[in-house]
């Protein structure tokens, strides 16, 4: 209700700023008419056109007096406030003439430079807070055999929800019942609904769009994918980008010069003029306000944040949630992308991947089926899966999942022994059937064939005999070779692969992948030192940027210049030390992030160049008594205004290639 009323409240302030621009270029049209109509004194054409003035600046010179006596004087309210004074004041110097409408104009632009300064602020804020609209607002808890509604924070870590239809998910858990789809938009950036089956992992934040499930929570609210990720969205603009700190600094400095650089304008050429000084200083005064005018820091000040905070807000679109404006320059520098394997580049999932069977697999069970295998192989993948049918090892579950009909086709599983390190030995329909490493079928007294293919071999004999053996391995995500082909393609010199898998399977990946470099067999601390070394040998003006999901990766994600962490299946601690999260654990989305960084900083150098060129073009000018009001106009408010809309441009979805 209060983020609604928030809105609400900007939209009512954007609309009433419209409303009074638009009086006031009414009111001001009305003075240049009795000004050109009627034979007014100077002092009665002021009154008349302090009307249209004071109600379109009195903002404006409230917050100037505010700044000063908070000690804030050189801001850009006080520099509005001095150069139109002085417009209406300037006209009472003999010889001079008034100035009145150019006053008005300046605060009438100012206001309009503010309005679009507003709307685009609202515009990235709207980019960011969609996400804000994944915070489940009840949650619906079975407690003593009933259903009570009550807020997420209530709901312990055990407890089971039911979601229905149309209601967000309010909290991280398990499906015990039930089955669905999910809309993950908010997280993820991707449209396409996720299926959700019974035993399936869900995520908080997400929308249930079919069936109702009953969810047994695994964290409790504060702890939830969707708290956290509030958390990061609520504090992504604390950390400044280097261009923004630069501009922040500059303001602070630049101003107070340009106030002194304009009162010696106004005061010390005119006594070194030929028509002696009262008469030279109207002049003078003339092109000290143009001087003040021109030099307003605006542009700079609104459009560099704006363009950053429009940058975030794209990508947060996208499921790719950057920490601080001040990641962009990382991101957007990136020599040496360092990846984990597992989760990261893989599935992190075992799943079979060949089945090679000998001749102890007869036909006689070929009525099984399980993919698209050979009758023999069907019966290799058919007894082990039996055998392993108690097991809780991921291995296990691989041939389980690979042989789906293994719990319902009415064979009979028993004197079942695990042979710890080994493997397991069970009765299967009768036959005895060991499956495991080489020492299991070592200790049985049977010879493993060697196999061809890189994976986790597991063999297989029955009744004391060699029947072949199974290859289970990591499945490659499918966006992991276009991710890496797109890194490379977008200037980045170095791709590096640190697992703690076996060398072999860790280099069988890095080929598939055409990653440059793999390092394998390394414990945390081996990768901490690994990338250290990257580090020390990355070429200078790049950074190194490590990509990882798992807890052992959070001492990496730290030490590298930028940390990328995996969203959806990452650890929490990988999450919180990251510097970039990937809602959608899709690696595709690493390149995405490098060409979002640097279209970002393209269009606040474009408008740090655009908004300094002219504001130098006009103040040459003015000082050499070329320059007027109405281009000073211009080079203040009309750069701001295009500045602004050029950063909003950081707000599209998707950069140009």
């Amino acid at each position: 209700m209060e983020e609604k009323h928030e809105h609400h409240h900007e939209e009512g302030s954007l609309k009433s700023k419209l409303i009074l621009i638009a009086v006031t270029v009414l009111l001001l049209i009305g003075a240049v008419v009795v000004e050109r109509n009627c034979d007014l004194a100077t002092w009665q054409l002021l009154i008349v056109y302090l009307i249209p003035y004071l109600l379109i600046g009195h903002e404006t010179l409230g917050e100037a007096v505010e700044g000063i006596a908070h000690g804030d004087v050189f801001n850009e309210d006080f520099l509005m406030a001095i150069a139109t004074i002085g417009a209406l004041c300037i006209g009472f110097f003999p010889g001079a003439d008034t100035e009145f409408p150019e006053a008005v104009f300046v605060m009438l632009f100012f206001q309009v430079g503010e309005l679009f300064e507003g709307y685009a602020e609202g515009k990235s804020r709207d980019s960011i807070s969609h996400l804000m609209n994944i915070r489940p607002d009840v949650a619906n808890v079975e407690r003593d055999g009933k259903v009570e509604t009550v807020s997420p924070s209530e709901v312990k870590v055990g407890e089971t929800i039911l979601v229905r239809p149309g209601e967000k998910v309010p909290l991280d858990g398990v499906v015990v019942e039930g089955s669905s789809a999910l809309n993950t938009l908010a997280l993820t950036g991707e449209s396409v609904p996720r299926d959700l089956n019974e035993g399936d992992n869900v995520i908080s934040g997400c929308v249930n769009l079919t069936g109702v499930i009953r969810v047994r929570t695994t964290k409790s609210f504060g702890e939830s994918t969707v708290s956290k990720i509030i958390a990061l969205v609520e504090s992504a603009d604390k950390n400044k980008s280097k261009s923004e700190a630069f501009i922040t600094r500059f303001a602070r400095v630049y101003t107070p010069i340009v106030v002194f650089a304009a009162l010696a304008l106004a005061f010390i050429p005119p006594f070194f003029g030929a028509e002696g000084y009262g008469a030279d200083f109207p002049v003078w005064l003339n092109r000290a306000l143009v001087f003040l005018v021109v030099s307003c820091p605006c542009a700079l000040v609104i459009s560099v944040p704006l363009t950053f905070f429009g940058g975030i807000g794209g990508a947060s679109r996208n499921g790719i949630l950057i920490k601080g404006s001040n990641y962009m320059d990382a991101l957007a520098k990136m020599g040496t992308v360092v990846f984990d394997k597992t989760g990261t580049l893989t599935h992190g999932e075992f799943a079979v991947e060949a089945v090679h069977a000998g001749d102890e697999c007869g036909a006689e069970e070929s009525h099984v089926h399980a993919g698209e295998y050979s009758d023999k192989e069907k019966v290799l993948l058919h007894l082990a899966a039996h055998a392993e049918h108690f097991t809780t090892h991921p291995i296990g579950a691989a041939l389980r999942a690979a042989f789906p009909s293994e719990d319902t086709d009415g064979c009979e599983v028993t004197d079942v022994e695990e042979v710890a390190g080994h493997g397991i030995r069970a009765k299967v329909n009768g036959k005895v059937v060991c499956v495991g490493n080489k020492k299991m079928m070592d200790v049985i007294g049977v010879k493993g064939h060697d196999c061809h293919t890189v994976g986790t071999i597991v063999h297989v004999a029955i009744d004391g005999k060699y029947a072949g053996h199974i290859v289970i391995n990591d499945k490659v995500k499918v966006g992991s070779k276009e991710a890496l082909a797109q890194l490379k393609a977008l200037g980045v010199e170095k791709t590096v692969m640190l697992t703690g898998d076996r060398r072999e399977v860790g280099e069988d990946v890095a080929r598939k992948l055409g990653l440059d470099e793999c390092r394998a067999e390394l414990l945390p601390t081996d990768k901490v030192a690994q990338v250290e070394r990257l580090l020390c040998e990355k070429p200078s003006g790049k950074t190194l940027a490590y990509v990882g999901d798992g807890i052992n990766d959070a001492p990496v994600l730290k030490r590298a210049d930028v940390g990328i962490a995996m969203g959806g299946l990452g650890s929490d601690a990988a999450i919180e030390a990251a510097d970039v999260v990937l809602m959608d654990d899709e690696p595709r989305k690493i390149p995405l992030a490098m060409k979002i960084a640097r279209r970002t900083i393209r269009i606040a150098h474009q408008n740090v160049a655009f908004a300094i060129g002219v504001k130098v073009a006009v103040l040459l000018l003015a000082t050499v008594g070329l320059g007027t009001m109405w281009m000073a106009v211009f080079a203040d408010v009309g750069v701001t205004v295009l500045a602004v809309l050029n950063a909003m441009r950081a707000l599209a979805l998707r950069p140009h290639k």
